[in-house]
């Protein structure tokens, strides 16, 4: 896909520029403050750019920009610039996300490295700062989550104000739908973390494809995708097309990410091994097992999920009842099948060939990774 590591590295390009900006602006206020650009331009030096790459192939899809050929070559059109900025936005709002999130679910490394809340933390027991080294860990993180969120907007801002108005427009509600139900998302996760007792266990699962659906599922595809669509203008049923393409694809997406949180290597996805069960995530996977497992042997899955302390041991013991029930079986099922939903979706939408291509090659490389 070489039309898709250009895109990636001029959305880097355009990342960097802007925290460089931002890092001299915070030089001009104390040295201090440059740690927050630093940190967060390590986190956002990596990842597959999946968000900008969806956000640019939905305008790909529905402007009057070339099908064949390299795009990213193609000088004529005036829109591109803003379009790069846009998508770009949608990086920094997913690296708040995650800084926020390696927070609530007291993570330590992120893509191999450690996370966010980690590095601040060493920084002051490196330091030999006074006071809680945790504590100030976090809080710092706290602020560059902050930070990386507001930047976000700010980067949308730029990049729309190059588009037309109604397309920028157009563009910002769907930015603004999306960051609402992220952290409504957010927040059912955490609560049902904590909560899930309370609820009836036929809701379980029912609750978890919820949370999947607004924590990740939207915003990872159907929102970027939603985005791009609106800078080009697209009409309705473009943009149904890609929202039903969307969806279905975001939940692939996900529940591929499930698997991963506990079955993956962490030499690919730079977790510790079954980090989500140490979490406690009460995901599709968990949902699933416990409606095939006996009464006894789902208390003690849920006497063990969420402890931060589980051993190697404890969590092959849990994979190896997650896989014998069947649970993990049926997960690939489900993504297969709405991988599929997805293909079908925009099979005969009208939308630009290239473009529907390169969505189809997207949509591969988002359900089958292995990190």
């Amino acid at each position: 896909m070489p039309e898709s590591n250009r895109l990636v590295d001029l959305i880097q390009l355009r990342v960097d520029e802007f925290l460089a900006e931002k890092r001299a602006e915070f030089e001009q206020i104390a040295p201090e403050l440059t740690t927050l650009t630093d940190v967060g331009g390590q986190l956002l030096a990596g990842g597959k750019r999946f968000r900008a790459l969806f956000c640019y192939w939905g305008w790909q899809a529905v402007a009057d920009a070339p099908t064949a050929g390299d795009p990213l070559g193609d000088d004529s059109s005036t829109d591109l610039p803003g379009v790069l900025l846009s998508a770009s936005a949608l990086e920094l709002f997913h690296a708040a996300a995650l800084v926020h999130d390696d927070i609530m679910d007291r993570s330590d490394t992120r893509r191999g490295a450690p996370a966010a809340h980690r590095r601040f933390e060493q920084m002051h027991i490196d330091g030999g700062w006074s006071g809680n080294a945790q504590l100030y860990g976090e809080s710092s993180a706290l602020l560059l989550g902050d930070l990386l969120l507001g930047w976000s907007d700010e980067l949308l801002g730029r990049g729309i104000a190059m588009l037309p108005r109604t397309s920028a427009l157009a563009a910002r509600r769907e930015f603004m739908t999306m960051r609402t139900e992220v952290m409504a998302g957010q927040f059912l996760d955490i609560h049902d973390e904590s909560a899930w007792a309370s609820y009836p266990e036929k809701e379980a699962l029912a609750r978890a494809q919820r949370v999947l659906i607004y924590k990740s599922a939207k915003y990872s595809v159907e929102a970027p995708l939603a985005v791009g669509a609106s800078l080009g203008a697209g009409n309705d049923a473009q943009i149904a097309a890609l929202r039903a393409f969307g969806l279905p694809l975001g939940v692939a997406f996900q529940l591929r990410d499930d698997i991963l949180g506990v079955f993956g290597d962490p030499e690919l996805t730079g977790k510790p091994a079954g980090d989500d069960l140490r979490e406690g995530k009460r995901t599709a996977i968990i949902a699933l097992a416990r409606q095939k497992l006996s009464a006894s042997t789902n208390a003690i899955l849920d006497e063990l999920l969420g402890d931060p302390d589980l051993s190697a041991e404890q969590v092959n013991m849990i994979r190896s009842t997650l896989q014998d029930s069947g649970a993990v079986d049926q997960i690939e099922r489900f993504i297969s099948r709405n991988l599929e939903r997805a293909c079908e979706a925009i099979d005969n939408a009208e939308i630009a060939p290239g473009a529907r291509a390169k969505l189809l090659e997207l949509a591969e490389a988002a359900t089958t990774r292995t990190s």
